[in-house]
């Protein structure tokens, strides 16, 4: 009897794991973007009636707005303001208390000296930095503004550790100019209400003090800042009791 050969079945060829789970695998659907945010440069700018309508809604609630820093004359307003920078109000009346009770002139702050500054002031962030300047400035107001805080925003500018935000708070609530001062409380209301949209701090200020009439121009900052601080807060805005939120532009407003 003739021998029978069989020919071996070809085996299949081993798939890899990643490959056969890519061949079940069910196609994912394809994620929903996220409607793009409106930009506030392209919302419908403020008319002047309406800028006009805020300020007098301010002006009604607050006739008259106090800037929170404690101070005695215009020195130590300079003072106290350059060592608010990245510090709370608060933080920075609780150490100047004592301090303006023994330096309230740039002599006084000499005499006191850098060391014996930073004591005083040592619960405020960057306070060495801070005491370094505040002794500088002393003596370049005494060696070339006779001791007195200067008048212009340049010779404000001119002194250690003051920039323009300084500059424009120590003009309007020292010597009453019609000067905005943009922090970032200042700068949060701008933009989000679209009423001074800005990328910078300048562009904000620009953009408030063109549209602002001079009758509120005085207290506008101060409306502003306390806006911010208290009603149109960084993180929760409290639209339901805010006097502008049928004004404002704000799109994720919650009114």
């Amino acid at each position: 009897m003739a021998k029978i050969t069989r020919k071996p079945i070809p085996r299949k060829a081993a798939v890899p794991k990643k490959m056969a789970k890519a061949a079940v695998a069910k196609p994912r659907p394809a994620k929903k973007s996220a409607p793009a945010k409106k930009s506030l440069k392209a919302i419908k700018p403020w008319t002047p009636a309406e800028v006009h309508e805020v300020f007098s809604r301010f002006r009604k609630a607050n006739p008259q707005p106090k800037g929170e820093l404690e101070h005695v004359n215009p020195f130590t307003l300079l003072v106290a303001v350059v060592l608010s920078a990245q510090a709370t109000d608060a933080g920075v009346n609780k150490a100047t208390r004592a301090l303006f009770e023994v330096a309230d002139t740039p002599q006084k702050m000499l005499d006191l000296g850098e060391e014996r500054l930073r004591e005083y002031i040592k619960t405020i962030g960057l306070y060495r930095t801070k005491a370094k300047n505040v002794i500088a400035l002393s003596a370049k107001m005494l060696s070339d503004f006779g001791g007195e805080v200067p008048r212009t925003r340049d010779g404000i500018e001119s002194l250690p550790g003051a920039g323009r935000k300084t500059a424009n708070v120590v003009l309007n609530m020292a010597f009453g100019e019609h000067t905005m001062a943009v922090d970032t409380h200042v700068f949060r209301v701008g933009n989000r209400t679209g009423m001074a949209p800005g990328k910078t701090p300048l562009e904000v200020e620009l953009g408030l003090e063109k549209m602002i009439p001079a009758e509120f121009m005085l207290h506008a900052h101060h409306w502003l800042i306390l806006h911010g601080r208290y009603t149109c807060l960084a993180r929760k805005p409290r639209c339901e009791v805010c006097l502008i939120n049928d004004l404002c532009r704000w799109p994720e407003k919650t009114v």
